[in-house]
């Protein structure tokens, strides 16, 4: 939760080129090798800012059936270099680039696609490959990008809807987890068990050692059946009378409620709430033990999430980055696949409230795969120019609104209806996950539920919801839109 914020004056700048080169061939293969392609098609895009670019790259097969490939292609320009990849395992020696199958997508049928990609650097120029091999045969062809003009502004956003779409209730015995199954992180987006993007929709507790009483069986069960809720946020606070005075005690709780969350088909977000003091690495070592043991004993399950710092403040972008990179080693020792969600500088604003931006993690991003970055913002309190940064670092980087706030940054107030839904329907256009503050029924205007229901027995209908609870509700029923092919 955000207690301190400071909106800032600059000029946003995105500078972007998009391009795009389709080759395709098909070559003689030496009968020695069963796994080479006999032919194959490789489109490459990308979408450039200063200094740094994301590229996405589809791969199709065009002969036999392949279990297991490795794409290859040389850069142009000697000042290109590959950073943090996605859905394969990529390498660079000098110019020359290797990107290798997941576990998950290295079998291609005759005519599949699998898609992939990296964030990139350039200096100099950054000019497209022109050929490429698949397991060691070449695609060749020709090719040449055509690229917009650079762009110097965000996109302009949709008009906020003045409706909620229509509710219907979810396909029977369909929960987001069996739809959906492992989540991973596939360029800016949260994709599912197909590959496809998806948003996530749900709430957060408010913390664990305060309002327990709001998360049982009756209180889950609304939230997954009546509200239609994907994800639980699991707030569990260092400080503040939280795990900190018994490690134990918490960590079990926040397995129980993992296994909650799983009965009832919902994503658990387990956070290591962080707040005072706002430098990480002041709680480094106690995030080590709680992730080594959270990770290892919830590594089999597909609904989790892992938050490795709330809302990190007072301290720098590179602070912020160690910590992540000491910390994630840690989970993904106990579980390779789970997506890691790495908080930002300013309270999790990507700086925009410690007057900076996006830049900074975009130019210098943490050094792991399968991770997204925080945003958090309270409507009453964070209007167009938070938006504007949203939008143009969407197109950069993976984020998730892991927190937010209907009200203003203290989590009181009124509820700022047409502020919250400008958000809303932002982070629904372009796909990004969020969970709102909070489901619990604390006297302030950001909790859900009214005083006093948390120690009676009803969690429906409209007696038990606040201004905010109410508005939450009607955005999260609406209809999930999970692709599955």
């Amino acid at each position: 939760m955000k207690f301190l914020s400071r909106p800032s004056r600059r000029t946003l700048v995105l500078a972007g080129a998009l391009g795009a080169l389709t080759v395709a061939a098909s070559a003689a293969v030496p009968a020695a090798d069963a796994q080479a392609a006999t032919g194959c098609a490789v489109t490459y895009t990308t979408n450039s800012w200063s200094g740094g670019f994301t590229a996405n790259v589809t791969i199709k097969n065009l002969g036999d059936a392949v279990d297991g490939w490795t794409l290859g292609f040389t850069f142009p320009d000697a000042g290109q270099r590959v950073g943090q990849g996605w859905s394969a395992t990529w390498s660079q020696a000098g110019a020359a680039v290797t990107a290798r199958s997941a576990s998950w997508n290295g079998a291609l049928a005759t005519g599949a696609s699998t898609s992939i990609g990296f964030n990139g650097t350039w200096i100099g120029a950054n000019p497209a490959p022109t050929t490429f091999t698949l397991n060691g045969t070449a695609c060749t062809g020709a090719a040449t990008p055509t690229p917009p003009p650079p762009t110097t502004a965000p996109p302009p956003t949709t008009p906020p809807a003045t409706t909620p779409p229509p509710t219907t209730p979810p396909p029977v015995g369909q929960t987001p987890v069996a739809i959906n199954g492992q989540v991973r992180v596939c360029g800016v987006n949260l994709c599912n068990q197909y590959g496809r993007p998806i948003q996530l929709r749900g709430m957060s507790s408010h913390g664990i050692q305060w309002f327990a009483n709001c998360l049982n069986d009756a209180s889950l069960d609304a939230l997954a059946d009546d509200w239609r809720a994907d994800l639980l946020r699991i707030a569990m606070y260092v400080q503040e009378d939280g795990y900190e005075t018994d490690p134990a005690g918490f960590t079990n709780r926040v397995n129980a409620l993992v296994d909650e969350a799983e009965q009832r088909g919902m994503y658990a977000l387990v956070d290591f709430h962080t707040l005072t003091p706002g430098d990480p690495t002041h709680n480094l070592e106690r995030a080590k033990t709680f992730f080594a043991a959270v990770s290892a004993r919830n590594a089999t399950k597909k609904n989790v999430i892992y938050e490795i710092a709330n809302e990190p403040n007072g301290v720098s972008w590179a602070t912020i980055k160690s910590y992540a990179e000491q910390v994630i080693p840690v989970i993904r020792a106990n579980d390779p696949d789970a997506v890691v969600v790495v908080g930002t500088r300013g309270w999790s604003s990507l700086g925009v409230s410690d007057g900076s931006n996006a830049n900074e993690v975009i130019n210098n991003p943490v050094n792991a795969t399968n991770i997204m970055y925080t945003f958090h913002f309270y409507a009453a309190s964070h209007r167009d120019n938070y938006r504007a940064e949203v939008e143009r670092a969407a197109a950069r980087l993976p984020l998730f609104v892991t927190e937010f706030g209907t009200v203003d940054y203290t989590g009181d107030g009124g509820v700022d209806v047409a502020s919250s839904n400008a958000w809303l329907d932002l982070l629904d256009r372009l796909k990004i996950s969020y969970a709102n503050w909070t489901y619990s029924d604390k006297a302030e205007g950001s909790a859900a539920l009214r005083p006093g229901t948390c120690a009676g027995g009803t969690y429906t209908g409209p007696g038990v919801l606040t201004g905010s609870g109410a508005l939450m509700r009607e955005r999260i029923r609406t209809p999930d839109n999970f692709p599955t092919a």
